[in-house]
């Protein structure tokens, strides 16, 4: 069962929003940055490699095993730009609110989404590795479904990326990250979410 748990919140039809979110690959798009599916490849790739490897992943991990409000307000404030903010804040707290109604209570205040699918992985028995590849995963599939609407790609393009980065996932679900050395440094993703905000022409809300 914790399979068929685990594919449900992997899933691009959790009612969480995902969708209407780029986290700035709209804007890399627009500066020029990425507009093939070479560019798509390498920007996607780079952001799961140096930012949510390095920090977000290693976070849902320890919060899986015992999740903590300080955790959760730590992440929110490593949030560059009032965009990511809002995306991880409104992302939780739809998990959370499915979550209260499947009988799962989230007992933190304003959830950020990496806490929320936590707590739910914790709560359905899920080992915390598959939960971990599960996370990336989602994540990745839903920038390849941005970058085919933004760049635009076709669908082929899109399978050979998810194909391509996908093998990386459980490597980096693997890695140990001490947590002195947690770190989502990359300045060119804040400084093109932060350009998104004003950016004239948008599909998505960050």
């Amino acid at each position: 069962m914790s399979l068929a748990r685990l594919l449900q919140l992997a899933s691009p039809t959790l009612p969480v929003g995902a969708y209407s979110y780029s986290q700035g690959l709209e804007s890399a798009v627009e500066a020029g940055v990425v507009h093939d599916a070479a560019s798509a490849e390498r920007w996607i790739g780079d952001v799961l490699e140096l930012s949510l490897a390095r920090l977000e992943l290693p976070l849902v991990r320890r919060q899986i095993d015992d999740p903590t409000q300080e955790r959760n307000d730590f992440f929110l404030a490593t949030r560059e730009t009032a965009e990511l903010r809002a995306e991880t804040l409104q992302m939780g707290h739809s998990l959370a609110k499915l979550l209260g109604g499947l009988g799962i209570p989230v007992a933190i205040r304003d959830p950020a989404y990496p806490t929320a699918y936590a707590i739910a992985v914790r709560a359905w028995d899920i080992p915390a590795l598959d939960g971990a590849v599960a996370y990336l995963w989602s994540w990745l599939e839903n920038q390849v479904m941005a970058a085919l609407k933004a760049v635009p790609l076709g669908q082929s393009a899109g399978q050979r990326i998810l194909l391509s980065l996908g093998g990386r996932l459980e490597a980096l679900a693997l890695a140990e990250v001490d947590e002195a050395r947690w770190s989502n440094f990359a300045p060119g993703l804040a400084f093109l979410s932060a350009r998104h905000e004003t950016q004239y022409s948008r599909l998505f809300r960050s």
